[in-house]
């Protein structure tokens, strides 16, 4: 009780969000799950996220993790080498990684992780365990 049920966010272009998180998501554990002409899931025990293509009337204000709503989403790493080889996959798909200078601590010094964004500029982070 308590834990996520699902997550689900509207994207600007399905096709491409689909094509950025399904590896990553896939690599993490999750299947995919539902599949429909205007969205895509991916499940992971009893938790899944949900990719649904925004509508055209809403596409125009654009998505800002500054703004009031989401900032972004972290995903638990089973360990800092887990945090590693994904840094490489971002780098060899062309994936900038956010804060160079700072990476892998640029959460601190005791916050092993990868920031990076999403085709929609969500920022998405993948975190070791504190050790």
């Amino acid at each position: 009780m308590g834990t996520i049920h699902h997550i689900e966010l509207n994207v600007s272009n399905l096709k491409k969000s689909v094509t950025f998180w399904g590896w990553f998501l896939e690599d993490l554990g999750y299947q995919a799950f539902q599949t429909w002409d205007e969205g895509r899931s991916w499940k992971r025990d009893e938790t899944y996220i949900v990719f649904v293509q925004t509508k055209e009337k809403f596409l125009s204000g654009g998505y800002h993790r500054g703004h009031t709503g989401l900032n972004h989403l972290a995903f638990q790493a089973s360990s800092k080498e887990q945090v590693d080889n994904l840094t490489k996959k971002l780098q060899e798909k062309g994936i900038e990684i956010l804060y160079k200078k700072r990476h892998p601590f640029a959460g601190g010094e005791q916050h092993y992780a990868v920031f990076f964004e999403d085709p929609d500029r969500i920022k998405v982070e993948l975190v070791a365990p504190f050790t």
